[in-house]
């Protein structure tokens, strides 16, 4: 009869043990009972509601393919490793409950060759640049000067403000163009023609920081609930 030593008996033992609890801990996490434990952070006002599947859909494949698929590509085995637990996060993502046709900035138009020099100081072509999520806020952009990349060249006819567009651009005033305009041309409201009525600059920094609209609430397109999203999802 062959006999087992102890050392060897409680290391299969330990190991089983903590196979089972490793395998309990992931499915534990992907409950909807602990999103909030799971969360690098706070949603970004607007998105309170929702839940984490709605941006962050599963990765293809089952966990033993994706950890096979990963351990290929770090030996040379395989050109590109995949997702692992989840997939990337992408601009598709905002898009499927964000997109409309009165975009006055879509993402897609910076692809364009004219805005190269552009992007290379602000990347216009994905949400996050602008919308970092797990902030607890509306716009995490650095600064509000993001104008100036695309507009140095900028001509208003007949122009209505009590300060030209071009003094102002003259004057590097870049700050001023987000207390007139909004930037993705969503809301209804009437532009000011004199400076000293566009909306404070702290009031502005409050609405990106996730405070009360400036803009007004009149806007021409509202974004889907997750409802309404799930719902497009089983046309």
């Amino acid at each position: 009869m062959i006999k087992i030593s102890p050392l060897r008996n409680r290391q299969f033992i330990g190991g089983v043990l903590g196979l089972g609890l490793g395998i309990s801990i992931f499915y534990l996490l992907t409950l909807d009972m602990t999103e909030q434990y799971v969360s690098i952070g706070p949603m970004n006002t607007g998105h309170q509601e929702l839940s984490c599947f709605t941006c962050h859909a599963d990765a293809k494949g089952n966990l033993l393919q994706q950890v096979q698929s990963n351990i290929s590509h770090a030996f040379g085995m395989r050109k590109e490793g995949v997702d692992f637990g989840t997939q990337d996060v992408t601009v598709d993502n905002c898009l499927q409950c964000h997109d409309r046709p009165n975009d006055r900035h879509p993402t897609y138009r910076f692809s364009e060759p004219r805005f190269s020099e552009a992007i290379k100081n602000i990347d216009a072509t994905t949400c996050i640049t602008c919308h970092t999520e797990h902030q607890e806020e509306r716009v995490s952009v650095a600064s509000i000067n993001y104008c100036m990349n695309c507009h140095q060249e900028l001509e208003v006819e007949n122009d209505p403000l009590d300060i030209s567009h071009k003094a102002l651009i003259d004057q590097k005033s870049w700050f001023t163009c987000i207390q007139c305009h909004d930037f993705h041309g969503n809301h209804k409201y009437e532009v000011p023609e004199k400076l000293t009525d566009t909306i404070p600059m702290h009031i502005i920094q409050n609405y990106f920081n996730g405070g009360e609209d400036p803009y007004g609430t009149d806007k021409k397109y509202i974004a889907l609930s997750q409802e309404d999203w799930v719902k497009t999802l089983e046309k």
